[in-house]
């Protein structure tokens, strides 16, 4: 797209940053690497021939969801519509449930329901929140669906056929809360803090293991040491952030031993039995993780395995899961040569009182009560903007209020507000003026505002190209600050001729709007509705129209309307 003529014959320094500014390309395509996000180009022929796929983990079913589940969710859904935003509007997002192992079944019994029925009833709890944190997920998957069964029992007889499965006495530190055996080296004593037991723990997660001795079929994951280090060491991050690559490749590096893929039937019965061997189940991390499989196709008909939405663009993940997706995952992949996938993205965890939210302990936040409390879009906003990657974030209703209030209320709610009033709803004279060069004589606060808005937008979409939400999110709000001082440090108001200050605030808006559809899709088309931006052109709300002056027909017959109301209640 061709930059736009600069509106203004007399802005000498802006308008040559407006008309220097060229159609947006990440980092990675203009040095020539694979790039993450794009402009709606591919610069690779995979780009060409598949959708950008997006995942979550699929979300164990032995409780009901809490707020750490929506944050994740909401995190793959803001990085696939961003890439919707950028025009590859044949983006997809899984998210789905996993319903095998040994928490599940124990779960059920507690609850003296027959397994299925127990899945069937948590399940429909974690669609209806993808339901009502507006997650634009094109599939869910279960692990208990025919589809999924049959495709893991073929990845097993693959895995087997190539000589990467044998069966070994097995003895360790088994935790079932996290489904997974520890080495001694990984396990300490522990004084239950509830009852002054002693007991062994996991180092990593705090969970209770026991010993356990058995037979049963591993998996040759030492064999794929040296591999898996150069997959981390690759130019374009593997682990994101950089934080959780440096953990991975510590642990890697100081050795694997083989893995234990199966459990005796006996103990566990509720998951895919080994095919062949009736007297093992398979064990739920491996037949979880194929469920990213499962949805592109796999096993893929002969000849069509490039066809496939395979493999996926990011995998977004809590830090508790990082040695399954970034270590045990691309092993697996790497045994049967099947492509590996291109980023996962990790992020922190939610607490309450500096504690990690956890289902078993009941130190979690019902994601129903708040969106109910705080809106959909008031809770998107709050999890994407004090959400931690790198680090874990603290939770309170108090700090959801504060930044509500500032933000949204107090922040876009306002500026548009005031604006509109400003204008008396005539938005579209100072626009119209714009465009035929009749606006007065640009200021130096005209001209760094007018900058700003050339910038931002590429600022953001940098962000978004390493994969960090949050610093996106946080330099949109950026212009919405700034522009609130431009506005009262003008007077408008005041002003004999408001036309330029008038217009820069609302292109601050429309550009906001635009920026924000990812994070917060529906007040966001409220903003854009409000300002009476083309709904039935798409290019007008594509990453594209974020250019400083691009949009000459918005802004005719604006009313006033409040975006962000009270919330019903500040305590």
């Amino acid at each position: 797209m061709a930059s736009p003529r600069p509106p203004f014959r007399t802005l000498s320094r802006a308008a040559w940053l407006i008309n220097a500014r060229r159609p947006w390309t990440c980092t990675a395509c203009r040095t020539g690497a694979p790039g993450r996000f794009q402009s709606g180009v591919a610069s690779t022929t995979e780009n060409l021939r598949k959708p950008y796929y997006v995942t979550t983990p699929i979300f164990y079913v032995n409780a009901a969801p809490h707020v750490g589940h929506l944050y994740t969710m909401v995190i793959a859904d803001i990085v696939k519509r961003w890439q919707i935003l950028l025009g590859n509007t044949d983006a997809q997002l899984l998210t789905g449930t996993d319903e095998h192992g040994m928490k599940i079944q124990q779960a059920a019994l507690a609850a003296g329901m027959d397994t299925q029925a127990f899945c069937d009833m948590n399940c429909r709890t974690f669609e209806s929140l993808a339901k009502a944190a507006n997650i634009s997920n094109d599939h869910f998957i279960r692990t208990t669906d025919p589809a999924h069964h049959d495709a893991v029992q073929y990845f097993w007889e693959m895995l087997n056929h190539r000589g990467h499965i044998y069966t070994s006495k097995h003895e360790g530190w088994y935790s079932v809360s996290d489904e997974t055996f520890y080495p001694q080296t990984q396990v300490q004593n522990s004084l239950d803090p509830t009852t002054g037991r002693k007991r062994m723990v996991s180092v990593e997660t705090g969970k209770e293991v026991e010993w356990s001795s058995e037979i049963n079929y591993h998996f040759r994951l030492s064999a794929f040491q040296d591999r898996l280090l150069e997959l981390y060491n690759r130019p374009n991050s593997f682990i994101t952030p950089s934080k959780y690559a440096t953990a991975v490749i510590q642990s890697v590096s100081s050795g694997l031993q083989d893995l234990s893929i199966s459990r005796p039937a006996e103990r566990l019965t509720w998951g895919i039995p080994v095919p062949g061997d009736e007297t093992q189940t398979i064990y739920v991390w491996l037949d979880a993780l194929v469920n990213y499989l499962t949805q592109a196709g796999y096993p893929f008909p002969p000849g069509q395995e490039k066809l496939s939405i395979w493999p996926a663009n990011v995998h977004v993940v809590g830090k508790d899961i990082v040695r399954f997706h970034c270590v045990y995952w691309p092993a697996f992949l790497m045994a049967l040569d099947l492509p590996l996938p291109r980023n996962v993205l990790v992020h922190g965890h939610w607490t309450m009182n500096r504690e990690k939210m956890s289902k078993s302990t009941g130190n979690v936040v019902n994601p129903f009560f708040a969106i109910d409390r705080f809106g959909v879009d008031g809770m998107r906003f709050f999890l994407s903007y004090q959400g931690g990657l790198p680090d874990d974030a603290d939770y309170d209703n108090s700090f959801i209020i504060r930044d509500y209030k500032k933000w949204l209320q107090g922040g876009i709610g306002n500026l548009a507000h005031r604006t509109i009033g400003c204008a008396k709803g005539k938005l579209r004279s100072y626009i119209q003026d714009a465009m035929s060069d009749k606006l007065p004589v640009v200021t130096t606060a005209d001209a760094e505002h007018e900058a700003m808005l050339v910038s931002t937008p590429l600022k953001v979409a940098e962000h978004m190209t390493g994969l960090n939400p949050r610093a996106a999110l946080q330099e949109i709000m950026s212009i919405i600050e700034k522009t609130n001082k431009y506005f009262h440090a003008a007077e408008p108001w005041k002003s004999p001729n408001p036309q330029r200050v008038l217009y820069n605030v609302a292109e601050s808006l429309r550009i906001s709007a635009i920026l924000l559809q990812p994070f917060m899709p529906g007040k966001s088309r409220e903003l854009l509705e409000l300002l009476r931006v083309d709904t039935s052109n798409p290019a007008k709300r594509a990453f594209s129209a974020t250019v400083y002056t691009s949009d000459p027909d918005y802004g005719e017959d604006i009313g006033n309307a409040i975006l962000f109301p009270p919330l019903l209640t500040d305590e």
